[in-house]
């Protein structure tokens, strides 16, 4: 089969759930001796992309793709649009199916819109429906209500819809979408079946640095916890342009000595970070799935995550079991949180590692492939 991926970002390049998400699917389908097309725009230097096996066209330039707010620039998802569209008018009919992220909507547009002429079968990964109020929120009221209109026009279009949570699947269907399917499964690992010896009294936040993820709520949380917990740490994971407000809340709380803030790092440090910790915080206020909560899981570690009507990382927390829902990421809130992690010691990180092991094979990519597959062949 012949398939096409879409997506404007390409892991490692650019970090995050959604980039790891195509290029996992990309091995993936490669593997299984698919041929395999993935369009994104150029992140990498010189003609090696490093996703051996697949092909990697970059539809347009490199691009700064946020401001310095956090928030997506417009032009460059009008370029890979324009960049989609071009590609899909000269090989389009080369594909049985494209199978692109919602979002950037402009490449969603152009697929859709030369879907009867290429013949293929596109298949469209929802990984977070915004409501109206939001895109109120987060674009004022008339680029709000552009961006609502945008994502009704993308929801009707003739697609194969996918989305990663029952959150976004109810609101697909509030859209007119039919039938969209939840795929659960993003991990692409095992569990690593630790076992209850002690951890180091510290918590872990891994994500990047814009306003919706709220790294800086660490902070204060954790100067409220180590009230009653003095030996408490944190280490924040991550770069982008919250960075310089979670430096400035570490030196404001005086806890330049508990709190490391490395930027960036590699995979392997992330991994050892999660299996050394005794929670993972992610405090988001909007998350489309949540995948490092699985990812700490799967070496025994709780997450302290935050109940918020866009946060959908909370369906992966059993309050007690493998974690604890925040009902705020109020500093004290959030503290209590932690402290209530913390404080449950090594029968909660026992009960986590039970829950993955029970939900090991629902949460794993090879789930979420065979599913697609068969949606491919229907």
């Amino acid at each position: 089969m012949r398939v096409c991926i879409v997506y404007d970002c390409l892991y490692p390049h650019t970090p995050g759930g959604a980039e790891r998400w195509y290029r996992n699917l990309a091995e993936r389908l490669t593997g299984a001796g698919h041929d395999v097309t993935y369009l994104t725009l150029r992140q990498w230097e010189g003609d090696d992309a490093g996703l051996p096996g697949v092909e990697v066209v970059a539809v347009g330039p490199r691009f700064g793709l946020y401001t310095e707010s956090g928030r997506r620039r417009i032009w460059p998802t009008v370029r890979f649009g324009f960049g989609v569209l071009r590609h899909l008018l000269s090989r389009g009919r080369g594909y049985d199916v494209v199978h692109t992220a919602s979002f950037p909507y402009f490449s969603l547009l152009a697929a859709g819109l030369l879907r009867r002429r290429g013949g293929y079968r596109l298949s469209v990964d929802w990984h977070e429906v915004w409501t109206r109020e939001y895109w109120r929120e987060y674009l004022g009221p008339i680029g709000g209500r552009i961006g609502w209109s945008i994502q009704r026009r993308c929801a009707r279009i003739p697609q194969r819809a996918f989305c990663f949570s029952r959150l976004h699947q109810g609101r697909l269907r509030e859209l007119g979408v039919p039938d969209p399917t939840v795929l659960e499964g993003e991990y692409d690992g095992a569990g690593l079946r630790p076992g209850p010896e002690p951890r180091e009294p510290v918590v872990v936040f891994v994500g990047r640095h814009i306003p919706e993820k709220r790294p800086g709520a660490v902070v204060p949380a954790l100067a409220r916890a180590r009230e009653h917990a003095p030996e408490l740490r944190a280490e924040i994971y991550g770069d982008g342009p919250e960075r310089h407000r979670v430096l400035e809340a570490v030196r404001a709380e005086g806890l330049d000595d508990a709190v490391e803030v490395p930027g960036r790092v590699e995979d392997g440090r992330i991994d050892d970070a999660l299996g050394r910790a005794f929670c993972l915080v992610l405090p988001s206020r909007r998350e489309g799935y949540g995948l490092v909560v699985v990812e700490a899981a799967a070496r025994g570690t709780p997450s302290v995550v935050v109940e918020e009507p866009d946060n959908a990382s909370t369906e992966l927390v059993e309050d007690g079991v493998n974690g604890v829902v925040a009902s705020s990421a109020e500093p004290d809130e959030l503290a209590r949180a932690i402290l209530r992690a913390h404080d449950a010691g090594p029968k909660l990180r026992a009960s986590t590692a039970d829950w993955f092991r029970r939900n090991e094979r629902r949460l794993s990519l090879e789930q979420s492939l065979e599913t697609i597959l068969a949606a491919y062949a229907g």
